[in-house]
């Protein structure tokens, strides 16, 4: 029987996942698969778990739904840990697979772990195809070539947007063939060198992991309470639920796609009109886009102090007294104190919050940009490699933004977005 692998990594979801139905229609038999990798649970050069409590607790939680719903079709998902070059093909050799399904990389660390599992798989006979699965725009149908992609987003987005077509979704499957798959076993977040932080009452939102509740939040923010309609006006908000589409945890760990939110957003113009707010949500997809396509583009200098610029402006210290002050929400400023406790309890931040704690470390505390990009990476229930190291480069002076040092005057900003000190007042009672 021709039976092939599907190894899920962050496209945890059924519907509009082009490796798992390309996985199905290619073989007689598939089997799902997920591995730990080791190295995301190391502690990185900075200091910090490279993948804190509450991203993990997201990520089981996300498993544990996707193992119900192929359990649902006749399948089920198969759990491994350790190394994927060394696991991914001892399931190879055991089932005779001649093929395995996955998700294209364009991250550095996660083009490695391709590369060596690639090599692994190729001494055995076994194929490793790979599906681009998690951007609005498909990287084959842009109007330039990846090396031609522009540097600055504007210019980027205007092109795209006049000769590119976002691609139809791909159908969930209705049933899955599968040899059969024994009752899933998650590690436990101590197995994984972590604890259980409970999210802090006072968030914006209790994230909960998996494509059901992902489709939930959609249902929610699009056709119960019509938020997107406003989105324009509220994205900047701070407090609350509904003030921005929550959108960014779940698709960072792929359990939905960016066209599945794009094509509802078309259904929901059709049926309730639309305006710059349904438009927005789009364009902000559209950054998501450019900061994978960046990462394809100029792999490891994202990485890199200089960045893509080459020159760099804050400096390459390290002051663990300011560092401290920063992480605990200590620092002289209210504002990023706030921000900064919210992160620490909830592993979320809003979207204006980000922009000035960012801003803030490296203009205020003027420190190595890396270090604070390395803890937003342990710290975010919705950390995506891309979004987190880009916007990071990008407020240090080093990514993509067009004017050189973007500057946040943080009591203007606190002014603008908090006027009524709600946001403040809640963090720091």
């Amino acid at each position: 029987m021709k039976t092939a692998i599907v190894w899920f990594t962050t496209d945890l979801r059924l519907y509009d996942n082009e490796a798992l139905k390309r996985a199905i229609t290619q073989s007689e038999s598939v089997i799902p698969v997920y591995c730990f990798d080791d190295s995301h649970f190391e502690t990185s050069q900075y200091g910090f778990k490279k993948s804190g409590n509450f991203r993990t607790q997201f990520l089981l939680e996300s498993l544990q739904d996707l193992d119900d719903n192929l359990r649902k079709m006749g399948s089920g998902l198969i759990i491994l840990k350790g190394k994927p070059e060394v696991e991914i093909p001892k399931i190879v050799a055991e089932y005779r697979v001649r093929k395995v399904f996955a998700k294209r990389e364009v991250a550095f660390e996660e083009k490695q772990t391709e590369s060596v599992v690639q090599t692994a798989l190729f001494k055995l006979r076994c194929e490793l195809d790979t599906y681009s699965t998690s951007t609005l725009y498909h990287a084959e149908d842009l109007p330039f070539s990846l090396k031609d992609i522009p540097d600055v987003f504007t210019t980027f987005r205007k092109k795209t947007e006049l000769d590119a077509a976002v691609r139809n979704v791909f159908d969930q499957p209705i049933t899955i063939v599968s040899p059969e798959i024994p009752e899933l076993i998650l590690p436990t977040l101590k197995d994984l060198g972590l604890h259980f932080s409970p999210i802090d009452s006072r968030a914006a939102i209790q994230f909960k992991g998996g494509e059901t509740e992902a489709m939930k939040r959609l249902n929610h923010y699009f056709f119960e309470t019509k938020s997107l309609s406003a989105y324009k006006e509220t994205r900047n908000g701070m407090v609350g639920e509904d003030y921005s589409s929550k959108f960014s945890a779940w698709l960072a760990l792929g359990c939905i796609s960016p066209r599945t939110i794009y094509h509802e957003i078309k259904k929901y113009e059709k049926e309730y009109g639309a305006n710059e707010s349904t438009y927005w949500l789009i364009f902000e997809l559209l950054w998501r886009d450019f900061f994978r396509f960046m990462f394809k583009k100029h792999q490891t200098k994202f990485f890199l102090y200089s960045g893509i610029k080459g020159d760099k402006v804050n400096s390459k210290s390290l002051n663990k007294k300011l560092l401290s002050q920063w992480i605990n929400g200590t620092t002289p400023s209210e504002f990023i104190n706030a921000n900064m406790i919210e992160l620490k309890k909830t592993g979320f931040m809003s979207n204006r919050g980000r922009q000035n704690v960012a801003s803030y470390f490296c203009n205020e505390l003027n420190m190595d940009w890396r270090i604070g990009a390395a803890y937003f990476e342990s710290q975010l229930i919705d950390y995506d490699v891309c979004s987190n190291w880009g916007n990071w480069a990008y407020l240090a002076g080093v990514g993509n933004d067009p004017r050189k040092h973007r500057y946040f005057n943080i009591e203007k900003q606190a002014n603008d977005y908090d006027k009524d000190r709600a946001f403040r007042d809640l963090w720091l009672q």
